[in-house]
C-alpha cells in the first residue's frame, strides 16, 4: 500500500505523464527493480487503492445485519463507506477523486479502474450468495425467490419437456438463482461506480453537492422496483 500511496500522491501532485516508475519507487522507497516485481506498469501501481474502497463496500454488505433485505443492505453500505471522514482522512478522499477523474482521459488507468470494478462485482455476487446460503434475506425475499426459480423451471419444462427445476418437484433451479446473484452484482456495482465516476468527475465542493454516497444511494433507489427478491433461493 506503500506503494500505491507514493504513485497516487505523485499522480495528483504532478500527473500521470509527469510521472516515472522510477519516481514512484524513489518516492515509495524501494529500487525500481522491486517496483517491476509488483506492478507491469505505472498505472498499475494505485490499484490497491481502489481495490480497498471498492472491499469495504463489499465488505460492509457482507456485515449487513441478518434479515435485511438486499437493496436496504446496499445502500446502508455505501452510507458508511463512500462518505468523506468514514474511514478515511479528507485528503485521501481527494486522492480517490482524482484518481478516477483521471480514469476518464487516461485508458491505460481506465483499464486499471475496470479491472478493480469486476473484480469487485464478483466478490459482490459471493457475497450476496453466502447471504443467501446463511439464510439472512427477509422470509419476503425467500418466498418470492422460490417462486421464481420454480416458474423458469415450469417454463422451461413446457417447452422442452425437461422436468428439472420445475414447480412440481418443489426444487429451484440453482442456475436460475446463480444468474439472477451475478445480475444483482452487476448492476447495484454499475450504480455505485456510475456514482462515484460522476462524483469525480464534478466539480462542486460545496455542502449542497451531493457526494459520493447520496449520489450512489440515488441510483440504488431506483432500483427499488427491479425484482430483487427473485434473486435468492428458499
Amino acid at each position: 500500500m506503500e506503494i500505491a500511496r507514493a504513485a497516487a500522491g505523485l499522480f495528483v501532485r504532478q500527473g500521470l505523464k509527469a510521472t516515472r516508475a522510477e519516481d514512484i519507487a524513489q518516492a515509495a522507497g524501494i529500487a525500481p527493480r522491486t517496483f517491476y516485481r509488483y506492478f507491469a506498469a505505472k498505472e498499475e501501481a494505485v490499484a490497491p487503492l481502489y481495490e480497498a474502497g471498492a472491499r469495504r463496500w463489499v465488505e460492509a454488505v457482507r456485515a449487513a445485519p441478518p434479515g435485511t433485505s438486499v437493496p436496504q443492505a446496499l445502500e446502508d453500505a455505501v452510507r458508511s463507506t463512500l462518505r468523506p471522514g468514514a474511514g478515511e482522512s479528507s485528503d485521501s478522499w481527494t486522492w480517490v477523486r482524482t484518481l478516477v477523474r483521471l480514469t476518464h482521459s487516461t485508458p491505460s488507468l481506465r483499464r486499471v479502474w475496470a479491472e478493480v470494478c469486476q473484480t469487485s462485482e464478483r466478490a459482490l455476487a459471493e457475497v450476496l450468495a453466502a447471504r443467501v446460503r446463511a439464510g439472512t434475506t427477509t422470509d419476503n425475499d425467500a418466498e418470492h425467490a422460490a417462486r421464481a426459480a420454480q416458474a423458469d423451471g415450469t417454463s422451461r419444462a413446457g417447452s422442452t419437456g425437461s422436468t428439472a427445476g420445475t414447480a412440481g418437484t418443489g426444487r429451484v433451479d440453482s442456475a436460475a438463482v446463480d444468474a439472477r446473484l451475478r445480475l444483482a452484482a452487476a448492476v447495484a456495482s454499475a450504480a455505485v461506480r456510475a456514482a462515484v465516476e460522476g462524483w469525480a468527475a464534478g466539480d462542486g465542493t460545496g455542502e449542497d453537492q451531493p457526494g459520493p454516497a447520496e449520489l450512489a444511494v440515488a441510483n440504488l433507489a431506483t432500483l427499488r422496483d427491479f425484482p430483487w427478491d427473485a434473486l435468492t433461493e428458499s
